[in-house]
């Protein structure tokens, strides 16, 4: 690896990890947060990234321009960009969650014990899971 692209890595990892951060910080206030809440953060995102598209769409033909001119394969710039179609996607893929039933503290295989305790599964935030992928990423915005 040569040095332009081991500083590139430190950039990444060190952003990468800044955002693990944030995230897991706010995961403990969105973890207690009333259902209404939650759905109108993600309404409020999806209706902040419709706003925002043409910022969005600005910024990543930029974005393509940088990875043309890197010589990216044609495959990883399908990946790199996002369309107007893609951004309507990502919208609406927040709104179908807004719009689903919110599972957390739902109680479920509740028995009671002979020693007359109830015994269940409460469904629970888990926190922060990070994922990085790059196999057709678009395929799931």
């Amino acid at each position: 690896m040569n040095d332009m692209n081991q500083d590139m890595t430190s950039v990444i990892e060190a952003q990468m990890t800044a955002i693990g951060q944030r995230a897991r910080a706010a995961s403990r206030i969105v973890g207690c947060a009333e259902t209404q809440a939650k759905d109108a953060a993600l309404l409020a995102i999806a209706e902040a990234l419709e706003a925002a598209e043409t910022t969005l769409l600005t910024e990543n033909r930029l974005d393509m321009e940088a990875g043309r001119a890197a010589g990216l394969e044609p495959a990883l710039l399908d990946r790199l960009e996002i369309t107007p179609k893609g951004v309507k996607a990502m919208a609406q893929g927040l709104r179908e969650i807004a719009a689903q039933t919110d599972p957390v503290g739902e109680i479920t295989d509740l028995k009671y014990r002979p020693s007359g305790i109830q015994v269940g599964r409460m469904r629970v935030p888990l926190g922060v899971i990070g994922v990085i992928y790059e196999s057709r990423p678009n395929v799931t915005a």
